[in-house]
This record gives C-alpha cells, structure tokens and sequence, in this order.
C-alpha cells in the first residue's frame, strides 16, 4: 500500500495523515484510525479464487485503436496547440483549458513520457524549489510545499509533475498525443505581417520516424491546423528550441538572441515577461524564449516554468478570436 502524501504546515515542518495507514502483521482491514481499507476488503484473502475478467487480444487492440484514431480525426482541427509537454507547456495547457472549457486544445510531446525536465530538481535531485511568488501556482493545483521565506520546496519534483499532469489530463477538452514530433510549422503568407507569415498549425510525425529521417527513404509527415500554436520546446537540444529556430531558418524572424550564462535573478522574470504572440499564430513560453531573445540561463528553479504558462494562457486568450477568424478568411 503506497503511503500518503505528505503535507506541510507554515513552519515548514512535515506532517503526514494517518487515514487508511495499515497495520503491518495484521491480518485485519483496520486501518490505524479505525477505518476500513476497501481494496483489502474486496480482495484480501481471497486470491485463491482470484481471476481476470476474460478478453480476446483483439478487443484490446480495438480499445486502444479505436479511441486514437477517434482523436487524431477530432484534433486534425484543433483550436490551439501546445507544442511540448514539460512544465510550461502542461501549465498554459492548465491555465488554458481552465479559462476556456470550449477549446479543444492539442498537445505534442515528443517523448514518451511527458513533464520535460520537471521530474527532478537540479543535478538530478529529488526536491524541486521555486521562489515566490511561483507558490501561487502550487496552491491552485494543491501541491504541498515547504516554505523558505522568499522561495518554497516541494519534496520531489515528481509530486508536481504528476499532480500536474494528471489535472490536464482529465480535462475533456485537452489531448495529448506523446511520443509524437512537431517537424515544422504550417504558414500562410502575410506579406503585411511582421515576418511575412502566419501560423496555422503544426506538421507531425511518430517520434521515432523523425529520429531516423537520414538512414530510411521518405517517409512523410501528418498535420494538424490551428488559429493558434504555443511552443513550449525548452532551451537547445535534441528537439529544444525548436520553433525558434525554425522560424529563423525560414526567415520570419531576424537571428537568434542565443541563451546567456546562468542569472536566475534576471531569467526567471524575463522569462515570464516575455511569454508572448512571437509571429501571428504562434505564442512562446519558457526556456525556448531564451533561445529567442537571448536571455540568461535561470537553472534549477522552476518558478518561472509555472507562471510563464500563465502568461502564455493569458496571451492567447486575448489573440484567439483574431486568429481564429484570419484563419476563416
């Protein structure tokens, strides 16, 4: 039986709830306050005569088929996507979905396994710090804390990054399709625009097609449009930074800005500050902005992970009609 969450009160001192603790030995359902545990209850002692419901492999492959190919064909026309599931993108995709129930939002994460660098802390540590006032985020998705005066400690970064993530995920009006490449941007021209581009959508494919582009034949993308994209790839890397460069690659932006030495001081607000509509249809978060606009490296602090998603979320609430009725056009 997993233990329960942990929580801390205002000094800063742990404390753990006692409801539904089982007493070691025992062979009683009585938990330790004198409660019932349903699961013991259901299934302690009777394994003998346990047993699976029957099933056919291929009901199993139906399940799984039938409700992914159900959701690229609603999704092939998203209202907004978020390109990269780690804190920032999960956070717009939060604060987002919250505000507006009625959008259906897409989310592309390349990785199998979503939440970015947000597993750990720093050097592969378990806790995860954020200066304030990045608590406020915490509070609203009911993350405990320790709080150290002018920042706060969650225990283990995983403990946010699940509860996170499984927020966002129970949202009907989010899908996140992981182990999937955004491999470019779909454009329209606007020669009156900045750029000269809009932004109307993202081109994909499976993850592992994209790794291997140089050793096969062509092996072509999908798509999915959009009035509005949100790029949250991180800083540079194997697919960091990804939009940034693309749209310096095709000429819509001037140069990179290039990502500066560590400065926590000067990143972390600039970050959130700068989350904004880059080109028409595309919005930037988090780390890639620093790519961008050449902003320092804010390392092993995530408050502004959290709060630039807000931003993000705000930005693209106050541009979505506009870019949803230019793409109507």
């Amino acid at each position: 039986m997993s233990p329960p969450i942990a929580t801390y009160n205002e000094s800063g001192t742990m404390t753990v709830p006692t409801k539904n603790l089982a007493l070691k030995g025992s062979n009683t359902t009585t938990s330790v306050d004198g409660s019932q545990s349903k699961l013991l209850d259901q299934f302690g002692g009777k394994w003998d005569s346990f047993a699976f419901d029957p099933i056919r492999e291929s009901q199993v492959s139906r399940a799984m088929t039938r409700r992914y190919f159900a959701d690229l064909d609603t999704y092939a026309e998203s209202d907004v996507v978020i390109v990269g599931a780690g804190s920032c993108g999960l956070s717009t995709a939060y604060t987002l979905a919250k505000a507006r129930p009625d959008l259906k939002i897409a989310i592309i994460e390349a990785s199998v396994s979503p939440g970015g660098g947000c597993w750990l802390g720093g050097q592969l540590f378990s806790a995860m710090v954020l200066r304030k006032p990045g608590q406020k985020f915490l509070d609203e998705i009911e993350v405990p804390y320790e709080d150290e005066g002018n920042y706060v400690v969650v225990k283990h970064a995983a403990l946010f990054m699940s509860t996170l993530m499984s927020k966002v995920l129970m949202m009907p009006n989010v899908k996140l399709f992981n182990a999937t490449c955004v491999e470019d941007l779909i454009t329209r021209p606007a020669p009156e625009l900045p750029g000269g581009v809009r932004i109307t959508g993202v081109v994909t494919n499976w993850t592992l097609v994209t790794l291997h582009h140089d050793d096969h034949s062509c092996m072509d993308p999908n798509t999915i449009n959009a009035p509005l994209v949100i790029s949250t790839t991180g800083h540079d890397g194997p697919f960091g930074a990804f939009s940034a460069k693309r749209l310096a690659s095709m000429g819509a932006i001037t140069k990179l800005g290039g990502m500066r030495g560590l400065d926590m001081n000067s990143a972390e607000d600039a970050i959130v500050k700068n989350s904004r509509e880059v080109v028409p249809g595309l919005i930037m978060g988090g780390m890639e902005l620093s790519e961008l606009d050449g902003a320092n490296r804010m390392g092993p602090t995530f408050g502004a992970m959290c709060l630039s998603g807000v931003k993000a979320a705000e930005e693209a609430l106050s541009v979505f009609e506009t870019r949803k009725a230019e793409c109507a056009e």
